[in-house]
């Protein structure tokens, strides 16, 4: 069973996800959130695998409380507006949906979560490398990814995504130590327990944090600063 919550400010908006919900023989209802605040709550108690979140709400807008999340899991967005589809496929949600919203619409939705659902619990990934490039299974594909492509990985529980240039991440069940060991170490570092970086990509570092498209702040934290400083001092000009 995949665990949801709804959140939406709307009574009737809310209620109607609910009852969707309840109605899909592979979803369970988790809870209902009529703010994000109210979802953070919730959040600390219960464990969630997908989330319904409205895109309009006072104080703070499901954009931003999805991008507040440190593992998001599953994001279906629901709005009214579909400018903010593309929006949402930022901040990697696997969907959205437009309101008014049909069952057949909504149950398209879940199935795709399932997909991923399904692939991910039961699929453990394979992961082989070459020199310039690695394999990977994700969902029911095996993905070529070239090394030059990875911004970064970052860790989620069981779980890693991978961060691509120009291109949405790619989720897979792996370990950061199984991909570590088949990543060139000249070319990337683990800077974090949850983070490897491309050192090719690094252009800002500030306060001992690396900077990715100005919006992604990656830590370097104490366990890894003194061989992430070596290659620094390596490769400074003075």
């Amino acid at each position: 069973m995949i665990r949801c919550i709804a959140i939406d400010d709307e009574p009737l908006a809310l209620k109607q996800i609910a009852d969707y919900i309840r109605k899909t023989p592979f979803l369970e209802l988790a809870g209902l959130c009529e703010s994000a605040l109210q979802a953070l709550e919730l959040l600390e108690k219960t464990p969630v695998d997908l989330m319904f979140v409205d895109v309009n709400m006072p104080d703070l807008s499901g954009m931003d409380f999805v991008k507040t999340l440190e593992d998001p899991r599953f994001i279906v967005f629901v709005t009214a507006y579909s400018e903010y589809a593309l929006e949402g496929f930022r901040v990697d949600a696997i969907d959205y949906l437009l309101k008014p919203i049909s069952y057949s619409d909504f149950l398209r939705s879940a199935n795709k979560v399932k997909t991923w659902f399904d692939a991910l619990q039961n699929k453990p990934a394979e992961i082989t490398s070459n020199k310039n490039f690695l394999f990977i299974k994700s969902e029911y594909k095996i993905l070529r990814i070239n090394f030059d492509d990875i911004n970064y990985i970052e860790a989620m529980s069981e779980y890693i995504r991978i961060h691509l240039v120009n291109s949405k991440p790619v989720m897979t069940q792996l370990s950061m130590k199984s991909i570590e060991d088949q990543l060139p170490d000249d070319r990337f570092m683990r800077v974090h327990r949850s983070f490897i970086i491309n050192l090719s990509k690094i252009s800002v570092i500030e306060r001992n944090r690396i900077i990715f498209d100005g919006t992604v702040y990656i830590p370097v934290s104490d366990q890894y600063k003194s061989k992430f400083q070596n290659y620094i001092d390596q490769n400074f000009l003075s």
